[in-house]
């Protein structure tokens, strides 16, 4: 059969900021687990949230340099799940009204030039961190990395080898980097990226049945995880089996992805607008200084 291959990038960066993105926190990395903290991040009862206007101005930064459009008006809305790493049961994010859309990267590979879309760009907050004991059942958690600033930026379903999503890789990387918005250290997690994957006939339409990869932390992984991805995909439609529709976790030692969970259904995150946060208004003044 020939089978084309569609990908599409979700990149997290974290800004550098000085401070969490609502409270007066430090963002430094490595410090002792849980003393970059206070009340308004260990979301203690009765306090509330303040926006650090430099992720704002941040976020234009990486809109401007992308071609997208930056929203007047965009607002804040609350993403509910449950994790131990998430104090609120709710991550701070942005949903139908983020503070910039409709933007693209010109990516060239082997000679020739590529136009890739990103859909939008949004503020968040990052969640804290699990860490897994080895000699007991047992995992602790670390709040010092909850509040940190990030953006996400999604891009279309534009991709169609592994190549270009390297590539594409690479040039956000230096644009965040050359920006000095962004460290771009994927060791320390200042950069991901997740990827959904599908696979379908040359010529048609419809997407086909996508997996989610996670746990790469290097371009080199990305490529390799998504070669194996691809190839698996292939091997299944071609021997008539089904394509499960599932999070998938990139083994670099194995040199293979491996089922994480299975999501049948996108989840529902019940988003609604933060009432503790007033919309961000951005006037033309602070566009142009930008």
């Amino acid at each position: 059969m020939d089978l084309e291959t569609v990908i599409g990038l979700e990149v997290h960066a974290q800004l550098l900021t000085a401070t969490k993105i609502f409270c007066g926190c430090s963002t430094e990395f490595g410090r002792p687990p849980n003393s970059l903290t206070c009340p308004v991040c260990l979301a203690m009862p009765g306090t509330l949230p303040s926006l650090n206007r430099k992720v704002v101005e941040f976020a234009m930064k990486m809109a401007l340099a992308t071609g997208c459009r930056i929203n007047r008006r965009n607002t804040f809305a609350r993403k509910n799940y449950f994790y131990p790493d998430l104090p609120k049961g709710y991550q701070i994010s942005q949903d139908n009204l983020p503070i910039a859309e409709e933007g693209q990267l010109l990516i060239e590979l082997e000679g020739e030039k590529k136009k890739i879309g990103i859909t939008r760009i949004h503020m968040e907050e990052d969640a804290g961190k699990l860490i897994h004991d080895d000699h007991n059942p047992a995992s602790y958690v670390d709040l010092n990395r909850t509040g940190v600033p990030l953006i996400e930026i999604v891009g279309e379903p534009d991709i169609r080898s592994p190549e270009e999503a390297a590539e594409y890789l690479r040039r956000l990387h230096e644009i965040l980097v050359y920006l000095d918005i962004c460290d771009g250290n994927m060791e320390e997690g200042s950069f991901r990226c997740d990827a959904n994957v599908s696979i379908r006939p040359r010529g048609q339409k419809e997407f086909g049945t996508r997996t989610e990869l996670k746990n790469m932390n290097s371009f080199r992984n990305v490529q390799r995880a998504l070669e194996y991805e691809v190839r698996r995909q292939q091997y299944l439609v071609e021997n008539g089996e089904k394509i499960v529709q599932e999070t998938r976790l990139w083994d670099d030692a194995q040199g293979a992805t491996h089922s994480m969970r299975g999501k049948e259904e996108a989840h529902d995150y019940r988003y609604f607008p933060d009432p503790d946060l007033v919309p961000v208004v951005v006037d033309e003044a602070w566009v142009a200084g930008i």
